[in-house]
């Protein structure tokens, strides 16, 4: 029979016992018969500030990045829901925007339910897809092609978590978990131009207030052109000062008491001004460093073998890993897939199933490419050839796209649109009808036409867009 430890009348299992001596990778642990000392506590204690600090900006990058969108937008001079920030002109590479494609005009509105109540937006037919995403960048409704309006355009109505009353009918409706919302709608280019789309949203685009259906305001149309704006959350401790302007603004259910507690533990609270002091701001300080790395690690390193789109050593990754806009593990059986869904929101926007599933013929599909075959990054001051086969699998149209590790939008060079669309460049095809796309500092001989320009001294990646995609 095994005696008992000395202090107790009977045997206890070490398992439920702490040594008084511990090396963790955060340094020694000392404690008295399981007591912590004083220097071992405070550690702990900083430890677990600096490890909710990290969780709060991986889980809040959806939300931060709705913020700086807003931000952007009324640095826009887009202050209200009638109000629309248009890329009349196709976005170029001035405005700093996650991962904004180069082939469609850009509609972009912010509505405030809390300011506007129930808000009506007309669409009009032949919009091309169109999304309204919430606070914390939840799909909440798709417009145009993917839309319940099949395309054919339509009345959608807006609706605040906390409305109270009768809706009238003749509306899509639908309620948002927020106050704030995100509207963003393409129109296709036409004969490779975008005259006929931005002509689209200005005649046809209407978003009011449910209230003022009566007399709705006009709309104002804001060009991006020539323009430099960011849309883009901060990757410093700023950052929660941002999450802060979220929680604060929102309404008390658009996250659960869960993550609300997470925030809360670092001095983000709904109602109260977010003042961490001296110490917490170096923690905080460390702790958005840390996250910040994390994210880039998510996406550019990634472990999960989800990520890739084959199974073969190809390096083409997935936005969506998992293929679930809500990033749901077997349809919730295995939780949500917190790193994935980081992965998504640190690189790009929009949350939307057409993107996640597989709709043949509607919507869009993706793959990201930051390394060549050999598994190296992509260098701006070496030259690569990307070949686009013969017939792919796009019934509208493909383009791929350069883009800046750093600020996750459109590569800033001497061309102000770093890509390649199918439906709008002059490019010249090889014998067997594919397509050779070359990269470099400049370009090679006779191949200018299908030349994307590069920055040596920086990296870069690309993203292949299918636009009506088919089956291979």
């Amino acid at each position: 029979m095994t005696s008992p430890h000395p202090g107790y009348n009977t045997e206890i299992p070490e398992s439920i016992t702490t040594p008084d001596h511990l090396d963790t990778r955060i340094g020694r642990l000392d404690f008295f018969d399981g007591l912590p000392t004083e220097e071992t506590a405070a550690r702990l204690h900083d430890h677990l500030a600096f490890i909710r600090g990290v969780e709060a900006f991986l889980n809040g990058v959806p939300a931060a990045s709705i913020e700086a969108m807003r931000r952007g937008m009324v640095d826009m001079g887009a202050t209200a829901s009638h109000q629309c920030v248009m890329m009349d002109q196709l976005l170029d590479s001035n405005p700093l925007f996650l991962t904004g494609n180069t082939d469609t005009v850009y509609a972009s509105v912010i509505l405030d339910l809390e300011h506007d109540g129930p808000t009506v937006v007309e669409i009009p037919p032949g919009c091309g897809p169109g999304t309204v995403n919430d606070a914390w960048f939840r799909f909440v409704v798709d417009m145009g092609g993917p839309g319940p309006d099949r395309g054919q355009g339509g009345k959608y109505l807006i609706v605040p978590p906390d409305h109270e009353g009768e809706l009238p009918d003749g509306y899509f409706t639908v309620t948002s978990p927020s106050y704030t919302n995100w509207l963003i709608l393409r129109g296709f280019i036409v004969d490779g131009l975008p005259d006929a789309a931005a002509a689209m949203f200005r005649d046809g685009l209407r978003v009011y207030p449910l209230s003022k259906s009566d007399d709705p305001p006009a709309m104002e149309f804001i060009s991006t052109h020539g323009t430099h704006f960011n849309t883009i959350h901060s990757n410093d401790a700023t950052f929660y000062e941002e999450l802060h302007a979220v929680i604060d603004r929102e309404h008390v259910g658009v996250i659960d008491p869960e993550i609300r507690g997470l925030l809360s533990a670092i001095g983000i609270r709904k109602g109260q001004p977010f003042a961490p002091d001296e110490h917490m701001q170096e923690i905080l300080r460390d702790a958005a460093a840390v996250a910040n790395a994390t994210a880039r690690s998510l996406f550019f390193r990634p472990r999960d073998p989800e990520a890739y789109i084959y199974d073969d050593g190809s390096h083409w990754k997935t936005g969506f890993v998992g293929g679930d806009y809500r990033w749901l593990i077997n349809d919730g059986a295995g939780g949500r897939n917190l790193d994935a869904r980081t992965y998504f929101f640190y690189m790009a926007t929009v949350n939307t199933p057409a993107m996640a599933l597989k709709m043949v013929g509607v919507g869009s599909q993706y793959g990201f490419l930051d390394v060549d075959r050999d598994g190296n990054y992509l260098d701006g001051a070496r030259n690569y050839r990307l070949n686009i086969p013969a017939d792919p699998p796009a019934k509208d149209f493909w383009s791929v796209v350069a883009y800046d590790p750093q600020t996750r939008s459109e590569l800033q060079t001497g061309q102000p649109f770093p890509s390649k669309n199918s439906e709008k460049d002059p490019l010249v095809p090889n014998d067997d009808g594919s397509v050779d796309l070359y990269f470099g500092a400049t370009a090679p001989a006779g191949k200018e036409s299908n030349w994307i320009q590069t920055v040596p001294g920086k990296g870069w990646f690309v993203v292949l867009r299918l636009y009506g995609p088919l089956e291979p």
